[in-house]
């Protein structure tokens, strides 16, 4: 990519590597103020959303019982992506939380390694369910090696939390869309509004 004025190259913006697309896929199942749907609310929910998802092994029996461990998981993965965008409720008590889940559901559904003359990767060795897991801590596992993992993000926008990848050439992005920074810009003038009517002149 060029500059149009001088011909120089420009950097480009970082591609979404399909292991960010799978943890996006799966993290963004979960309602907010903004429409969204829960989509792992139970059992069958959760089967629906798995039949359109040939990554994750597509159809596939599931109870409410799965469903439950796939919105913890979820929600454990979405506190690290809130830490990825620096946002300071998601820190302390609650990110470690969500490590000592992560951890816990890495031992219950351990990766294999698939090696070949092109590289290796890893996979789930399992069916079913487990497999789903699987496939979303191989493809974290995956990112989390590489420089794309800080990319990764939820939005710091309270009511969205939406997962994103920032593509910013300088990877600070912080929301997942325009929208949703100015709605966070609008919130912080409105406090600084009332705050400067609440505040008695100086003598």
């Amino acid at each position: 990519m060029t500059t149009a004025a001088s011909g120089t190259p420009r950097p480009s913006s970082p591609a979404v590597p399909p292991t960010a697309r799978t943890v996006l896929a799966f993290v963004n199942t979960r309602a907010d103020g903004s429409g969204r749907h829960e989509l792992f609310g139970d059992g069958d929910s959760f089967a629906a959303w798995l039949a359109e998802r040939d990554e994750f092994g597509g159809e596939t029996v599931v109870t409410d019982a799965d469903a439950a461990v796939a919105r913890e998981l979820r929600d454990a993965l979405v506190t690290v992506l809130l830490a990825h965008s620096g946002d300071e409720e998601g820190l302390g008590g609650p990110l470690l939380g969500a490590e000592r889940h992560l951890r816990r559901v890495g031992s219950l559904y351990p990766l294999a390694t698939v090696v070949t003359a092109d590289g290796a990767q890893l996979t789930s060795p399992q069916t079913g369910v487990p497999r789903v897991f699987g496939t979303v801590l191989a493809a974290v596992t995956t990112l989390a090696q590489s420089s794309d993992w800080g990319r990764i993000k939820a939005c710091r926008n309270p009511p969205c939390h939406f997962g994103f990848f920032d593509r910013t050439r300088n990877g600070g992005g912080l929301y997942c869309s325009t929208g949703c920074g100015s709605q966070v810009s609008m919130r912080k003038h409105r406090r600084r509004q009332r705050h400067d009517v609440g505040t008695p002149p100086e003598a």
